[in-house]
């Protein structure tokens, strides 16, 4: 048998998990269902638990050159625009966590790293190849190509995102649960805004049943917008991606702050999904089983309100690295040790997610108590040490 990792999956995940087993020594088979690499989706949020992992895959430079790097992150009021903390980035984050706070355009992350992986010979990308099935015979992993052959490997990494076909095999479990919440996304040049309306900061807007995130991307000459409100998506939530009139925002928005306002009305292009999760995970077993192991979304899809989706499947990523690159050890064991290194670190994040949108959306005496102790504490509560230092 050849010695290879099989992948399923050329996202973000995918593609962290291919440059992360090449550079273990690991030569690569990436198989990716659709018949190009387009990332969907807008922004993304890199803490500097995930910017330290990029700067030790030798991607410094090629991030400088695409991201953002926010000086602060505010929390203001959606109903009056006060502000009710921040968090200073920039130096502070530098010095305290040993690289930056990085927000950068979904798509630029993808190509840095679809960069990062082309420069290794060792793995081969396959695009239009969908995973049907898989045999785990204790000794060899055989996956089963829909309309195409049979590949084996010494392992299969399930990087396959939320609707995985990789998990649904090893797991048996229920389809990704429907959280009730409708995120509105959209890009805008800063310079189509105006002057009032442009930022180089992380700015979260929180108010009852909804909150707004707004962030430079691009090297900060585009802005991305979030905007989550309470209801159903109409039509299938696993077609996440429905294009969306303004209007529909817009009266969600009503009632708010002029500025929040303005930045809503500004933009034309939104898109909407319907967000979807699956609850914390409960043991390292829904992260690895004999020689397969799940990554990202895969293994422990989160709601957004920690910004650390993307960023836990590139440290799963770096996890997978460092088995990998284990002398003289089974790979059962090596994936065992992956998935008992992971899984908890990921059920605290995903928990932690969804108490974040509860606070965020807060009513009543919850919201008092959020916007006191904002206000009182600054940012010891806005800051995560157990999170940022990894």
């Amino acid at each position: 048998m050849e010695k290879q990792i099989l992948i399923a999956g050329g996202g973000i995940g995918g593609m962290a998990a291919a440059l992360a087993c090449s550079r273990a020594g690991w030569p690569v088979q990436l198989l990716e269902r659709s018949r190009e690499f387009a990332e969907v989706g807008a922004g993304i949020q890199l803490g500097p638990n995930v910017v330290r992992i990029l700067h030790t895959w030798g991607l410094e430079h090629g991030l400088a050159q695409v991201a953002a790097f926010p000086e602060m992150l505010r929390v203001r009021s959606a109903a009056s625009g006060q502000e009710l903390g921040r968090l200073r980035l920039g130096a502070r984050t530098r010095a305290r966590y040993g690289a930056p706070y990085a927000t950068i355009f979904r798509a630029d992350m993808h190509s840095l790293l679809l960069g990062a992986v082309q420069k290794h010979a060792d793995v081969q990308l396959h695009l239009g190849q969908w995973l049907e099935s898989f045999v785990d015979t204790g000794t060899v992993v055989q996956v089963n190509v829909l309309d195409g052959p049979t590949v084996e490997g010494q392992a299969l990494i399930g990087a396959d995102g939320l609707w995985s076909t990789v998990r649904g095999q090893l797991l048996g479990d229920e389809k990704p649960r429907v959280t009730g919440h409708l995120a509105y996304r959209a890009l805008i040049s800063q310079r189509e805004l105006p002057a009032y309306l442009r930022s180089q900061q992380v700015t979260v807007w929180v108010g009852p049943d909804l909150h707004v995130v707004q962030y430079p991307v691009r090297g900060g000459h585009w802005l991305n917008v979030v905007a989550i409100v309470h209801g159903q998506v109409q039509g299938g939530v696993d077609d996440w991606d429905h294009p969306t009139h303004a209007a529909n925002l817009e009266a969600a928005m009503s009632g708010n702050c002029n500025r929040l306002q303005d930045l809503i009305s500004a933009i034309t292009n939104w898109r909407q999904w319907g967000l979807c999760d699956r609850a914390p995970m409960s043991g390292a077993h829904e992260q690895a089983q004999g020689r397969v192991a799940l990554l990202g979304d895969a293994a422990h899809p989160m709601r957004p309100y920690m910004a650390q989706g993307a960023g836990m499947a590139i440290e799963d990523a770096a996890c997978l690295e460092r088995v990998l690159a284990l002398p003289d050890v089974l790979m059962s064991q090596r994936l065992q040790r992956y998935a008992n290194e992971r899984w908890r670190r990921n059920a605290r994040v995903q928990a932690r997610s969804i108490r974040n949108g509860e606070i965020f959306h807060a009513k009543g005496l919850l919201r008092w108590g959020r916007d006191m102790a904002m206000g009182l504490l600054g940012e010891r509560l806005l800051d995560v040490p157990w999170l940022y230092h990894g």
